[in-house]
């Protein structure tokens, strides 16, 4: 071998090298990014929707509604905090509020980046029914402890440790799942695990088939990446440093195995989760309904048509709680 070939070979050694360190070092930082906690996450602004004039002034307008009742209700509400201690010690945080009308009880959770108070408008609806509430903020998000994002798979044991919290404060406790987009998808995770009797059914509200799937979409979408290489790497560092890789972190694995009634609603507009995915679930699972809320965006749905949404919600509570259950 020539002297000129052999400098050529070790000078493209060394490109080669650079270039996989490189994509390393972005792997990683996606990594941290991607489920990294950190603080001030509620100030990261939503995601641009894509909305005509009309809709974007209706979900102005019931927004605006929604917003007074809900701060009404909060001011006289008796919300309490209560915190749970995770299997590998997180301390995590909560709001509760026991109406002690019934035995009825909503876990409700939100999406990812943001806290408790994203759920407040929801937690109002099922609080006039009587329901008491959960409303965490799920680990590495406010003031729950955690150093990474679970994206709904490391979300499983928790949110069966607030069930159980439940449960020792009333034992006849009958509990609904009720998640909104990260959150939708850590309810499915979590409805294919043991869980205790008391939880009766699940509501899902725009959650993403997989991480795997979800973070795939979104990368082709703003930057048009293939998932080779930087969804693999990324998700090895994930396995390392979070605890799981992004393809077992599967909400259709689990809603397969699941037995419990799942209510699955979908905007028909989501930009963000596809409707795709949604569809994808509900044909996956033997006990479960589907319902699209046409024009409404990511996350979008109850604040598009909040009565049509709450109706379709407490239908199905009635459908698969029973009128036992439900008294208090």
């Amino acid at each position: 071998m020539t002297k000129k070939k052999h400098r050529l070979i070790k000078i493209s050694a060394i490109i080669v090298g650079i270039l996989v360190l490189l994509e390393l070092l972005l792997s990683v930082g996606l990594m941290f990014f991607a489920i990294g906690s950190f603080d001030g996450m509620e100030s990261i602004p939503d995601a641009k929707r894509i909305m005509s004039d009309d809709v974007r002034a209706k979900v102005e307008k019931n927004t605006a509604g929604l917003r007074e009742k809900t701060e009404k209700w909060l001011a006289e509400a008796q919300i309490s905090e209560v915190s749970v201690t995770a299997d590998d010690g997180a301390v995590l945080y909560a709001d509760m509020l026991d109406t002690n009308k019934s035995h009825k009880w909503a876990i409700l959770l939100h999406g990812y980046k943001r806290t408790r108070e994203r759920v407040y408008n929801y937690g109002r609806y099922y609080a006039e029914q009587g329901f008491g509430l959960i409303m965490p903020d799920l680990r590495g998000h406010g003031k729950s402890g955690g150093a990474f994002i679970g994206m709904g798979w490391l979300d499983r044991p928790d949110i069966i440790k607030w069930a159980e919290l439940i449960i020792s404060r009333d034992p006849e406790a009958q509990i609904v799942l009720h998640g909104v987009s990260m959150g939708g998808a850590a309810v499915l995770m979590t409805s294919g695990e043991k869980l205790p009797a008391n939880i009766k059914c699940v509501v899902s509200d725009c959650a993403y088939s997989s991480v795997w799937e979800e973070f795939s979409d979104v990368m082709k979408q703003y930057t048009g990446l293939p998932d080779f290489p930087l969804m693999y790497t990324t998700s090895f560092f994930a396995k390392l440093a979070a605890g799981y890789s992004y393809d077992e972190a599967s909400s259709l694995a689990q809603v397969k195995k699941s037995p419990l009634p799942i209510l699955f609603i979908h905007g028909s507009s989501d930009t963000f989760v596809k409707p795709y995915m949604a569809e994808k679930l509900y044909e996956a699972h033997p006990n479960g309904k589907l319902i699209l809320i046409e024009g409404a965006e990511h996350g979008q749905a109850m604040y598009i048509d909040p009565e049509k949404y709450f109706d379709s919600v407490f239908a199905f509570l009635g459908e698969n709680m029973t009128d036992e259950d439900m008294q208090g």
